[in-house]
């Protein structure tokens, strides 16, 4: 007797596991970009990390990747460069998660308008957190307002190419996947306009 559930169910893990497929082929190209942008010469904080982020978690269907994407790029670059103190680790790989949370947590911060608006969000989020986390947990700088100060006034050279890296890189991800997708769509149309021009036999 043929067991109509389990080939029901069956084909519906196949049919999922083809869905998810080029999520998980985009989620790692994305994870290479992001590991070749840091290893290779770049101005401090010029990385695609953050946009990657966002932009995984607004294109793939699998949104839970746009989590993925930040935190297995910066392991695999913090293997080849050196790891660092944990805790510092931690609120980094945090940071650069925000994009992702954002865009998972509400469709509005999906839509195109949005992206600048939480890009930029996202760029002051980590100078706040990273350099907060500089000043608690390192001896770099004394305790007490003065010393946080000290601290944020040392790292605002460095804000502007974050500020700069996370919209240059949103506007590269993001605006190569329309084109991408307008190319794609105009050959598809052409093909179906071609194929209704076949002469069908009598």
């Amino acid at each position: 007797m043929i067991d109509l559930a389990g080939l029901a169910c069956h084909s519906s893990r196949r049919m999922r596991a083809l869905a998810e497929a080029p999520d998980l082929l985009l989620a790692a190209a994305l994870v290479g970009l992001d590991v070749t942008a840091r290893l290779l010469p770049h101005a401090p904080d010029f990385t695609p990390v953050a946009a990657s982020a966002l932009f995984a978690a607004t294109v793939l269907r699998v949104r839970a990747l746009g989590l993925l994407v930040p935190v297995a790029a910066l392991l695999i670059g913090d293997t080849l460069h050196g790891f660092y103190d944990w805790r510092m680790m931690a609120i980094v790989y945090g940071a650069l998660t925000l994009p992702a949370c954002a865009a998972c947590l509400s469709g509005r911060l999906r839509q195109p308008r949005m992206i600048v608006p939480v890009m930029l969000s996202s760029s002051l989020a980590f100078f706040a957190i990273t350099n907060f986390a500089v000043w608690a947990l390192t001896p770099m700088y004394p305790a007490g307002a003065g010393g946080l100060l000290a601290c944020y006034v040392a790292g605002l050279p460095f804000l502007k190419y974050t500020i700069a890296g996370d919209l240059v890189w949103a506007a590269a991800l993001f605006g190569g996947y329309r084109l991408v997708m307008n190319r794609l769509g105009d050959r598809l149309g052409a093909l179906h306009g071609a194929v209704r021009r076949i002469p069908r036999p009598a």
